[in-house]
């Protein structure tokens, strides 16, 4: 059995920025144990796969060492490939996932938005523990499905130097920092040490609880937001009440053959 994949930079204009996927359109489900050790294999931080099921498509992500229910970044890479490899038609594309319909479209300027719902976070305050693992004291601790943590300054955020294996121990399975952006609306990072991700390059996901916190504290439906990791990634948000959308550029950087002979 041989499989194509395709290689995308998501919520990046040029290669080697963003936060990269891997991303395999199948005609069948392959066996949930192949999937993870085909992630495993590429070792990036989501692998997606996707098939078609009448006008929608079904999505599922695994990351290095389990499948997760949502993932952004390959949300985005997986519309990209649909679009551009594949020449899907039309300007958006359905997914049916764990988290329910997530749609993608096609914007000007070349960008992608993701239609996905808002996570509001609520209000459950610091612990030593947390501090401790992110080794600075938080202005506000926040949580939906991911920890959300405010930080006085950008700069706080780009300096921020997580102790991994004592954020691994936390119940949360990813932890957000955030601070109001200098540049931009604001600016955040991910780490999910727990799921075998350090740091996320951009996240997606993490937007959907962004959105409607920085979003209700500016009074502003738009919003630019830059994830500043490495690689770094702009986004272009908007609330629409229980939805956000979350708009970013793509870039395929590879395509390729597994071959499971």
């Amino acid at each position: 059995m041989q499989l194509d994949f395709h290689q995308i930079d998501a919520f990046a204009d040029r290669p080697f920025a963003g936060n990269p996927a891997m991303v395999y359109r199948l005609d069948a489900w392959l066996p949930d144990d192949l999937m993870q050790k085909i992630a495993a294999e590429h070792n990036l931080a989501e692998t997606a796969f996707i098939r078609r099921e009448g006008d929608v498509w079904r999505i599922r992500w695994f990351t290095p060492k389990v499948e997760i229910p949502l993932c952004g970044h390959a949300t985005l890479a997986a519309a990209h490939v649909l679009f551009t490899v594949y020449e899907e038609a039309g300007e958006k594309i359905e997914f049916i996932s764990r988290s329910g319909t997530l749609r993608a479209y096609k914007e000007e300027d070349g960008l992608l938005a993701l239609d996905f719902p808002a996570q509001i976070p609520s209000e459950i305050g610091s612990t030593p523990e947390l501090e401790r693992a992110l080794g600075v004291s938080p202005v506000d601790v926040l949580g939906a499905d991911k920890l959300l943590v405010l930080l006085e300054s950008e700069e706080a955020v780009h300096n921020c130097k997580p102790d991994f294996a004592a954020l691994a121990r936390l119940r949360w399975p990813g932890v957000i920092i955030t601070a109001r952006g200098e540049r931009y609306d604001f600016v955040s990072r991910f780490f999910a040490p727990g799921i075998g991700i350090n740091e996320d390059p951009v996240t997606g996901s993490a937007h959907c609880s962004l959105i409607p916190y920085w979003s209700r504290r500016l009074a502003k439906r738009m919003l630019r937001a830059y994830q500043c990791s490495e690689r770094g990634g702009e986004l272009w948000c908007r609330l629409d009440g229980e939805r956000v959308s979350i708009a970013g550029h793509a870039r395929r950087v590879a395509s390729g053959r597994l071959l499971l002979d």
